[in-house]
Parts: C-alpha cells; sequence; structure tokens
C-alpha cells in the first residue's frame, strides 16, 4: 500500500507514469467512468478549501465511485478532542482511500502511519500540497511538452506558499530548470527550501523583487495570492497584499508562449483582463486537477488502465 504525502514520494518515472495516465484521461473521460464502481473516497478537510475537495470528489465522481467525509474541523470528531489517528483508524472502516487537509504540518503523515487505506496529503499548513504540484506539472507539460530545460517565475508570497515549496521541489528533479524567484524580502523562499532542494541538485536561481524585470526571461509564472490566513498580524498582511499584480500591460513583456499559472483563489494578484490572454493556463490547471486526481486514485488504489 502506498500514500502520497510528499511531491517526491514518486520517483521521476512513477511521476511521468501518472502524468501520461491522466493525459489519457484528458482525452477521452468516459473511458474511465467505471474503474472505481463501489470504491469509496473519504475527503478529510480538517480547514476550508472550494477547489482541492471538489477537485478530489468530481475524480471519485468521474470514476464511478462516491465520496463520504467533512469539511471542516467544527463539523468532525476533532471538535470533541479525537486525534489524527484515532480518526484515520475509523475512516479506514468505511472508505477505500482519504484525502487529508490539515492546518498542521505533518498531520497527513502521521495519518499514514495509522492507515490501513492510502491517504492523500490534499495540504498540510504551509508545508506541502503535492496533488496540487502534479497539477501545476501536468499543466506544463501539456502546454509545453516537457518539464526540463525552462525558466520558472514564481511570484507573490513565496514564504508561506507550499505549492511554491512543492513545486520547487519536483521540478529540481529535472535537466535544465533555472528559477526566478520574486518576492519582497518579507515573503522570500524559506532558506531549508534552497538548501533542501536547489543547492543539492545544482538549479540555477536568482532572487528578484521586481516583475517587471523577470518578465522577458520566463518561461513559466506562477502567481501566488498573499495568504491572509498565514499572517500573525493584520498590519503586515495590508502592507504586503498587492505588492505584485500581473496586468495586460506586463504581460507585454512576456514571451509569446509563455504560460501564466496561478493555484487560486486569486484575490487581485492577477487582473480580471489577463484572463483573456491566450497565455493564461490558471482555469486549465482547474480542469487538468480533476484529471491528475483522477489518475492518482487509480494508480494508489492499483486500479489498471484499460486502455494501455
Amino acid at each position: 500500500m502506498r500514500h502520497l504525502i510528499d511531491p517526491l514520494d514518486f520517483t521521476v518515472e512513477e511521476t511521468q507514469d501518472l502524468l501520461s495516465l491522466a493525459n489519457r484521461i484528458a482525452a477521452d473521460p468516459s473511458k474511465y467512468q467505471d474503474v472505481c464502481t463501489h470504491k469509496k473516497l473519504a475527503t478529510l478537510f480538517y480547514e476550508p478549501s472550494t477547489r482541492t475537495r471538489l477537485s478530489f470528489e468530481a475524480a471519485m465522481l468521474n470514476l464511478g465511485g462516491s465520496v463520504l467525509g467533512f469539511s471542516s474541523a467544527d463539523s468532525s470528531s476533532a471538535a470533541k478532542g479525537e486525534s489524527v489517528a484515532d480518526t484515520i483508524r475509523a475512516i479506514s472502516c468505511y472508505a477505500d482511500i482519504a484525502a487529508m487537509r490539515h492546518p498542521k504540518e505533518g498531520a497527513p503523515r502521521r495519518a499514514a502511519h495509522y492507515s490501513s487505506i492510502p491517504v492523500i496529503n490534499a495540504g498540510d499548513g504551509g508545508h506541502q500540497h503535492p496533488t496540487q504540484t502534479l497539477t501545476d506539472l501536468l499543466t506544463i507539460y501539456r502546454r509545453k511538452g516537457r518539464l526540463s530545460d525552462m525558466t520558472i517565475g514564481l511570484c507573490g508570497d513565496l514564504k508561506f506558499g507550499r505549492t511554491v515549496h512543492s513545486l520547487i521541489k519536483s521540478l529540481s528533479r529535472y535537466s535544465g530548470i533555472r528559477f526566478v524567484l520574486i518576492s519582497p524580502e518579507e515573503l522570500r523562499v524559506p532558506d531549508y527550501v534552497i538548501t533542501e532542494a536547489l543547492k543539492p541538485h545544482g538549479i540555477e536561481y536568482v532572487e528578484l523583487t521586481s516583475l517587471e524585470e523577470a518578465m522577458p526571461q520566463l518561461d513559466i509564472l506562477y502567481m501566488t495570492r498573499v495568504q491572509r490566513e498565514r499572517f500573525f498580524n493584520e498590519e503586515d498582511y495590508i502592507r504586503l497584499k498587492d505588492t505584485y499584480i500581473l496586468t495586460t500591460e506586463k504581460m507585454k513583456l512576456a514571451k509569446p508562449d509563455m504560460a501564466v499559472l496561478h493555484p487560486l483563489p486569486r484575490v487581485n494578484e492577477i487582473a480580471l483582463a489577463v484572463d483573456d490572454d491566450p497565455r493564461a493556463a490558471y482555469f486549465e490547471q482547474v480542469q487538468n486537477g480533476v484529471y491528475v486526481r483522477m489518475a492518482l486514485i487509480m494508480t494508489l488504489l492499483g486500479l489498471a488502465d484499460k486502455e494501455v
């Protein structure tokens, strides 16, 4: 039995196999509509989520399975003081696979230790978000046809953004990757990401505060919001929240085939007018998230792809 807790739990080869399966699903989702008949997915969401939770639910329903679970800690026995370990032991009696989002770093890994069903980390605090990373990789792959030899710009909240940390770790395993890290000093990438992911792989990177300076060199621009829920005081959030806003004027500085990604939700860091630019790929990401989670559920449940 396998879990997905960290984006590096899958090798590069296994990741490519999963992305290839997601691509086949995207080409004809109807071929996979009965793969998970009689299987149940438990969604254990201890903090609010719209896209991730609904994406998991849509993925399982698209595969012909069913869904049960809760959407906040207040509506679970956690409100009574039940531990993550006891919750997952009970859920293992009801479901075949579980997706967990938790505000505490490491909670999904602890759940996996006690679980008798596969556990998927759907986001733990400011730490990891591996299924968003798989979604990002699929979107880049479908746009560019490769996951190597690119300059990736990451802009906004690089300190608390778990999607950024996970994506850096994953892309660092591919050749010819260069990162441009764009943020205010207060929200720069944590040192551990640089020392654990970039330096050991000899990945080239540069840290900038100017989005305009970075734009002409990027193949991918990954925008993030400044996350109010990760700040300890409102004053710092208000001061930093509008540091970077991607506009149509700034898009004129970019390559014709650059792709703009964003894990969503968007607040105001991408102007609405950018949505009409063919380089805007963030709503494609949403759809790709369903396909990649369908592929992941199939993979962790050991369900063969009959189309291969």
